[in-house]
């Protein structure tokens, strides 16, 4: 029998968190792009003002997947919501309901917060992904572009 469970991540978890991190990375071939290092996720997941917030799911007690996320606010709603950035479980525990557990966590938090939305992102490509959210109701956003600024050009244009 799967005993799976949900609990909020602690600063032992950085390196399950990095390592998690860097595996979606991979999946979305992006590692290149990961600069986090278990240091730096102690000091901003864990930061005492911190404004991320971490869940791990475990399967027997051993870690298998994790949700990363944060609070936004809409203007139009004047409410909060909760903004998924990552959600990933370990290949080889897939199918076992873990991100469906994790989703709904985290719906369970949205509704408690009082947020108005639960949004999140997912590559264009990721087809298993996409036929999972749309599977438990999630609707993709396709009138909405996002734009991101980073590195060089966020330096240049901030000054």
């Amino acid at each position: 029998m799967n005993n799976l469970t949900i609990r909020q991540a602690v600063i032992d978890d950085a390196a399950t968190i990095l390592r998690f991190v860097t595996e979606l990375a991979i999946y979305e071939k992006a590692e290149h792009e990961v600069l986090a290092t278990e240091q730096t996720i102690k000091e901003t997941v864990f930061a005492s003002q911190g404004h991320v917030n971490a869940l791990i799911c475990e399967l027997n007690g051993e870690p298998i997947g994790m949700a990363i996320y944060f609070f936004n606010y809409s203007t139009w709603l004047a409410k909060p919501g909760l903004y998924l950035e990552d959600l990933y479980i370990t290949e080889a525990k897939r199918g076992l309901g873990a991100g469906k557990l994790l989703l709904k966590r985290l719906a369970n938090i949205a509704v408690t917060q009082g947020c108005g939305r639960f949004e999140w992102s997912c590559l264009d490509w990721n087809t298993p992904a996409r036929d999972f959210y749309e599977s438990i109701g999630a609707v993709a956003q396709t009138e909405w572009i996002g734009y991101r600024m980073s590195g060089q050009t966020l330096s240049t244009f901030a000054q």
